[in-house]
């Protein structure tokens, strides 16, 4: 079994930076892909950028290419997700998501991932 904490959300301004963390633990790690999905209200949940735990190699959804940045760092077993220039549309609640590396679905499909977080607000005002 694998728990994923996320942590760092909050109430900022547009233009503004936030960086989330979540820490995994319960299985070794090169053997997971992370992630973090959002969900905004009366919307569905949407995919936002996954890592490769072994690789690095890193998925963006389209509309967060050149503001938001995923890594990892092995030694923490944490992955974060630096978002930058925030829009009040990335409103949502975020969420830390892991899969076994083994998956070869897609990304963006949230029935991929195996193992969610409880989430973390998002808040940007105009």
């Amino acid at each position: 079994q694998v728990q994923v904490v996320e942590s760092g959300g909050g109430l900022v301004q547009a233009g503004a930076s936030l960086r989330l963390s979540c820490a995994a633990s319960g299985r070794t790690f090169s053997s997971l892909s992370m992630g973090w999905f959002r969900q905004a209200p009366g919307k569905e949940r949407e995919f936002v950028a996954g890592i490769k735990w072994s690789s690095g190699m890193t998925y963006n959804e389209d509309s967060v290419k050149g503001r938001f940045t995923i890594s990892r760092d092995n030694t923490k077993n944490t992955v974060y997700l630096q978002m930058n220039s925030l829009k009040p549309e990335d409103t949502a609640v975020y969420f830390c998501v892991a899969r076994l590396i083994q998956i070869s679905a897609s990304m963006t499909f949230p029935a991929s991932w195996q193992y969610w977080g409880q989430g973390t607000q998002v808040t940007v005002s105009s």
